[in-house]
């Protein structure tokens, strides 16, 4: 499987290449080429962008003329993939920059390009250029017949999309793309449902009572699949233990005992693993529901500790029912987290409570 940077590689930007020019035979397309054969050190947006304005250099003029391009080149089945990503930017971008027509065109065109790959990067051009417009248009496409469209609408407008620029009007004011999001929670694919749950997760960074009241309100009229989209939407809710993200998803239990975590050492060899036990009992006369997580305290390079959760199970514990805990965590080096020798500590989390937590030392690499 490629690196995330060699998505958009040299083969990529050489069809880039071929496809202008055989849209637009009147150029050797010079700029794409220079840039295809330049993409090796950078990243992948910057891969992204060097592509971009490449295209923009050898197609000068206005939005027409791009468009006029874009389109031809998009009459074969093949105009396609990664090379997208670059293509969807530089209609963005100029469509950004002109009247109101060449917006509303461009915006057009984004959408009929989304299905090729994605128009959801380049679609932040547009909502950091005219909000409300860039909004009017993927409220319209919440009703395309067109799944990757209606997708479009969801994924391109949320709040903290990978990979994306940021749209600080979206930042500023969250209740903005929820009409979208209404729109879409009960769509008859799950890719386009999936985008709608992520998106409201998104959103519970910092709107905590916005998510929840918006979730209440889709299961006050479900379908068959309402449930699930919130219970993705709620997950980072639920790790924080939010009591109205719980209390909707029904996790219940007012005489909940929990003992542990027990741990099985007091030091972890650099690159170890450590295993922690502990019980959860419903000690009420009706039965509850749970959701048991662990959390684990990661000591910094400053010497503070930071903290990420991890699910165990959800269960339901009739009265008296007692569920057993017992896991192993592993501290093998992984690329999305360094791990500092020093105090560490485990706790369990039950309902959104969290245990007091039992420390242990994770010892330096030999």
């Amino acid at each position: 499987m490629p690196f995330a940077d060699e998505l958009l590689g040299a083969d990529e930007a050489r069809a880039l290449v071929r496809a202008i020019r055989a849209a637009r035979p009147d150029t050797d397309a010079p700029a794409l080429a220079q840039a295809a054969e330049s993409l090796a050190p950078l990243p992948l947006g910057a891969r992204a962008d060097l592509l971009r304005d490449a295209l923009l250099d050898d197609v000068p003029g206005d939005h027409a003329a791009l468009a006029a391009v874009v389109r031809r080149a998009a009459l074969d089945p093949g105009f396609r993939g990664w090379l997208i990503w670059p293509v969807t930017l530089a209609v963005a971008t100029r469509a950004a920059d002109e009247s109101e027509a060449a917006f509303d065109d461009g915006t057009a065109l984004l959408a009929e390009l989304t299905g090729r790959l994605t128009s959801e990067f380049a679609i932040r051009t547009l909502l950091r250029a005219d909000l409300d417009r860039a909004l009017d248009h993927a409220l319209a496409w919440t009703r395309a017949a067109d799944p990757a469209v209606r997708r479009l609408a969801s994924e391109g407008t949320r709040p903290y999309l990978p990979w994306a620029v940021r749209v600080p009007a979206l930042l500023r004011e969250p209740q903005r793309t929820i009409p979208i999001l209404d729109a879409l929670y009960r769509d008859p694919d799950e890719i386009v449902r999936r985008s709608v749950a992520n998106h409201l997760n998104d959103l519970s960074r910092e709107n905590a009572e916005l998510v929840t009241e918006t979730a209440a309100r889709w299961l006050a009229e479900p379908d068959a699949t309402t449930a699930s989209v919130v219970r993705h939407a709620l997950r980072t809710l639920v790790k924080r233990g939010d009591a109205g993200a719980l209390a909707l998803l029904g996790f219940t239990g007012d005489a909940l005992e929990v003992q542990g975590p027990r741990l099985s050492g007091a030091e972890v060899p650099f690159g170890g693993t450590i295993g922690f036990a502990g019980r959860v009992r419903n000690a009420g006369t009706v039965a509850a529901r749970v959701a048991v997580d662990y959390v684990v305290f990661h000591r910094r390079a400053n010497g503070s500790q930071t903290s990420k959760t991890f699910k165990i199970a959800v269960r339901d514990l009739a009265p008296g029912e007692t569920l057993a805990i017992e896991r192993r965590h592993s501290f093998r080096a992984i690329t999305t987290r360094r791990y500092y020798p020093g105090a560490h500590a485990i706790a369990l989390q039950v309902n959104g409570v969290v245990s007091e937590p039992a420390a242990f030392e994770l010892l330096a690499e030999a």
